[in-house]
């Protein structure tokens, strides 16, 4: 045979239906020891391999996975994929992304647009989409399998992977005031995120604990992006006195702060400690090397993964698999002891 082989041909070898082989390809009961045993030595003889329309006429699914967002970090963007794909590549499934705007009035339309046409057997939500209450409920009306990745504890555990943002910026908080840190400022990220939300709120009511207080002018709301974070910077490091450590909601934003910084001439981590979150590639690459909170998003993400698929198949998550993971700080070189 000089083409590849496909289902029809192993279904005229074995001498019986398309749909029988497909039985056999996902594992049905209903098939017969003998034809089952004759359709496995023809797919090895063949060295057949099934695809996703031969595993679909019997499963009456599609494989693939949709996976929404809107958020302009690409490099958080591409370690969910990769988190995704790991499982899906084991398991079967194919990946398919939308982008949408969150801040549209007919985004949660798109996105149910989006399932429809795509004709995908679940989808994953990334924040700061995935804190819609709204889309959640419109998913579930429409019995569509999802699983959301959040900030917050906002659904049944089966259906939400939380990121524990706040634990991790009380972390923050603590070694940066063991440092001898008091005159601290904030670039947070938009306030109307929950994980924004939390990790400036863990932040602060971990300095109050401690007794460091941040006034209400070196605290200022960036966009999570790296041009943003370059404006919050100059705002920040033009006032008087100057801020002696930086604290960014994310390391596209501290990367901002780094750029600024060198311009300025005020030396990293000598004059100015700076410390973001996220780890993502920039954070080891740029310089000095970024003190941040690394979120395990690719991790964050597989199990997402592997949630959504077991509701698709109708399985249980493994007993030692859970809901909540907790980030945890990375030491690197842009903080100094004062």
């Amino acid at each position: 045979m000089n083409k590849r082989p496909t289902i029809n041909d192993v279904a005229r070898l074995a001498g019986v239906s398309k749909r029988t082989v497909s039985r056999v390809i996902n594992g049905a009961s209903n098939v017969g020891k003998a034809t089952r045993e004759r359709i496995d030595e023809v797919i090895k003889e063949t060295g057949f391999s099934p695809d996703k329309q031969a595993r679909g006429l019997a499963a009456s699914r599609s494989f693939l996975i949709g996976l929404i967002y809107d958020n302009p970090d690409a490099l958080y963007i591409d370690q969910v994929q990769r988190g995704v794909l790991s499982v899906c590549s084991e398991k079967g499934y194919e990946l398919v992304v939308h982008p949408c705007n969150y801040n549209t009035d007919d985004f949660i339309s798109n996105c149910i647009q989006f399932v429809s046409r795509s004709r995908i057997d679940g989808v994953i939500i990334l924040p700061p989409v995935s804190e819609a209450k709204e889309l959640a409920e419109a998913l579930r009306e429409k019995q569509i399998n999802y699983v959301r990745m959040a900030s917050v504890d906002l659904d049944d555990h089966s259906n939400i992977v939380v990121s524990d943002d706040r634990a991790a910026l009380r972390d923050l908080a603590r070694y940066m005031v063991s440092l001898g840190h008091r005159d601290i400022g904030i670039i947070s990220g938009p306030q109307r995120y929950y994980s924004s939300k939390e990790r400036l709120e863990g932040f602060l009511e971990t300095l109050n604990e401690l007794h460091v207080e941040v006034p209400v002018d070196r605290i200022i709301e960036g966009k999570n992006s790296y041009e943003s974070g370059i404006e919050c910077a100059r705002t920040l490091l033009i006032q008087s006195p100057r801020v002696k450590a930086i604290f960014a909601n994310n390391d596209e934003m501290a990367a901002g702060v780094l750029k600024v910084a060198h311009e300025m001439g005020i030396t990293v981590p000598d004059e100015l400690s700076v410390a973001g979150f996220d780890d993502n590639l920039l954070a080891a690459r740029v310089i000095p090397a970024l003190t941040t909170v690394q979120r395990p998003v690719g991790d964050m993400a597989a199990l997402a993964a592997r949630k959504i698929i077991a509701q698709i198949e109708g399985t249980e998550v493994s007993e030692t698999e859970t809901y909540l993971v907790k980030p945890h700080l990375i030491i690197r070189d842009s903080i100094k002891r004062v």
